[in-house]
């Protein structure tokens, strides 16, 4: 299977949340576009330290994270609103090495509906549903 890589909108969620209270005072929420690498194997939305630091996102608390290179305790940070595709969420951020790419892991995939086609080496909607974003629920 090759890389898939994606581009992604990511804007600081408490921005959005005082702008729809007209808190901001006069700024823009912060808002990047970044590629991210898609990872199948990692679980969450991983983001290097500078992107953590040009969306103004504070740590809110630690994880341990499982990699080739055993476990390591890692940061989480407020959340971010994901667009991709079309599709959007709020997820919570951990935080990665500078010298790797941001990962885009299992859990946004999933609450986004989309799957990976490796063949085409792209994301797609997931075929269950067409072009709509939908959830389970059980």
């Amino acid at each position: 299977m090759g890389k898939v890589v994606v581009k992604l909108k990511l804007t600081n969620q408490a921005d959005l949340v005082l702008k729809r209270r007209r808190l901001l005072k006069g700024r823009k929420p912060r808002t990047l576009e970044i590629e991210a690498l898609v990872d199948t194997g990692a679980t969450r939305l991983y983001l290097k330290p500078s992107v953590l630091r040009a969306l103004g996102l504070r740590k809110s608390g630690t994880v341990n994270s499982r990699t080739t290179n055993g476990d390591r305790l890692r940061n989480v940070y407020e959340p971010v609103h994901l667009e991709l595709m079309g599709r959007h969420g709020d997820f919570g951020v951990v935080d990665i090495d500078e010298s790797v790419p941001n990962l885009l892991g299992q859990i946004p995939l999933e609450y986004l509906d989309l799957v990976v086609d490796s063949k085409a080496q792209a994301l797609r909607p997931n075929p269950a549903h067409g072009d709509k974003q939908m959830s389970e629920e059980y």
